[in-house]
């Protein structure tokens, strides 16, 4: 239990930027170092992960630890990803005034979001070398992509719309290629 609450208290700790930026830490500890979970659970964890309510790294922490250690895993877990930010985000706020029209502060936090930038792409390439390839998962990325990147539906619409092509795409599509080599 130390070991999966003191796992997701690092990388609450030492991750800056939200949820995204923590995907490759978990990914190093639950998949690398640690081998709780697979490197294909890990992907439908994160799809699932995003498209439930709440954040994403609270969401995957708590499925991780509910696999490793059940309902006590799971608590250890999400307290675990979520106590740093709660420590951080309290001293910040006591102090917050101080530090506003800090020119440092501002240039500090301007590294940080290229950081977080950085991480979100490392884990987008992990994510797609492991991902099945076929015309309709580009299709998929690049709707989405755009979709997203001109602000033109809100993303829970995205997810939602790539989850049911998907599901048409398998159950319609592959199911009757299947049938046709039969």
């Amino acid at each position: 239990m130390f070991r999966i609450f003191f796992t997701f208290f690092k990388i609450g700790l030492f991750t800056f930027g939200g949820g995204y930026s923590m995907i490759p830490l978990i990914h190093y500890y639950a998949v690398d170092k640690y081998k709780w979970i697979g490197e294909k659970e890990f992907i439908d964890i994160i799809a699932i992960a995003e498209s439930t309510p709440g954040p994403i790294a609270i969401n995957s922490a708590t499925y991780v630890g509910y696999k490793t250690k059940k309902t006590l895993g799971s608590l250890m877990a999400t307290l675990g990803v979520v106590l740093p930010s709660l420590i951080i985000i309290t001293i910040i706020s006591a102090f917050l005034m101080q530090f506003k029209e800090n020119q440092i502060v501002e240039y500090a936090f301007m590294g940080i979001r290229i950081g977080v930038a950085v991480l979100i792409l490392n884990a987008s390439i992990r994510i797609y070398k492991k991902v099945d390839k076929s015309i309709l998962t580009y299709v998929l990325a690049m709707f989405g992509f755009f979709m997203a990147l001109f602000d033109v539906i809100p993303i829970v619409f995205i997810i939602l719309i790539g989850g049911i092509l998907g599901i048409f795409y398998v159950v319609f599509i592959q199911k009757s290629e299947v049938n046709k080599d039969d």
